[in-house]
């Protein structure tokens, strides 16, 4: 487990619109852009491993939003074509403070950790999550989407899985998924989760809507 003391002070950076990452939750990505591929050779060689996911603010060329998450490489493997298939466990989110300048093709910040001690405990629960009435909700988006899931799994998974990885998996708009990125607590993502869900269906376009 990382402890505070173990954070670096300068993050390579992954922009990538739509995906998020979440403390405690585990992102696969498929690495094929030159200057990523030296990135992740570069992050190999370091003790930590970690690299930094964040999205471009929409329709502002090179603007990064201010807060990312960070994950650790824990599995990668290399194709025959040299292309690199990784997942990044979260570890913490983090607040980009400015953009380092430097020879390397990828963008590297200077970050700040201290308003996320929390994200390098143990997982978060949510008192008020009333799970029957969310799942029903969440039952009818995913009617309107033509989505299908394993609802037992879902009625036995921990809060905090269920809640990330829902807000990592749907097709949100990038500063829907930022909104919940930036949450305070998982409450707090929750309930943005569901406002989203029931804005959706009540505007009865949710495909339009929600991508």
């Amino acid at each position: 487990m990382f402890k505070a003391a173990d954070l670096p002070d300068t993050l390579p950076v992954f922009p990538l619109p739509g995906a998020l990452l979440l403390p405690r939750a585990r992102l696969p990505l498929h690495i094929f852009e030159p200057r990523y591929l030296a990135m992740l050779d570069d992050c190999l060689k370091t003790r930590d491993r970690l690299i930094g996911m964040i999205q471009p603010v929409p329709n502002q060329d090179e603007s990064l939003h201010l807060i990312g998450c960070a994950g650790r490489v824990s599995q990668f493997s290399e194709t025959e074509d040299g292309r690199y298939m990784i997942t990044l466990s979260g570890i913490s989110r983090f607040r980009v403070l400015r953009e380092e300048q430097g020879f390397q093709a990828y963008r590297r910040c200077l970050v700040d950790w201290q308003d996320y001690d929390r994200d390098l405990g143990l997982q978060e629960h949510d008192p008020e999550f009333q799970r029957p009435d969310f799942l029903n909700l969440l039952k009818r988006y995913f009617d309107a989407q033509s989505l299908s899931t394993d609802w037992d799994a879902l009625k036995e998974a921990e809060d905090e899985m269920m809640i990330n990885s829902l807000a990592m998996l749907l097709e949100l708009q990038v500063e829907d998924k930022q909104a919940m990125l930036e949450a305070k607590s998982l409450q707090d993502r929750r309930e943005i989760l569901t406002t989203l869900l029931e804005f959706a269906l009540l505007s009865g376009d949710t495909e339009d809507r929600m991508q």
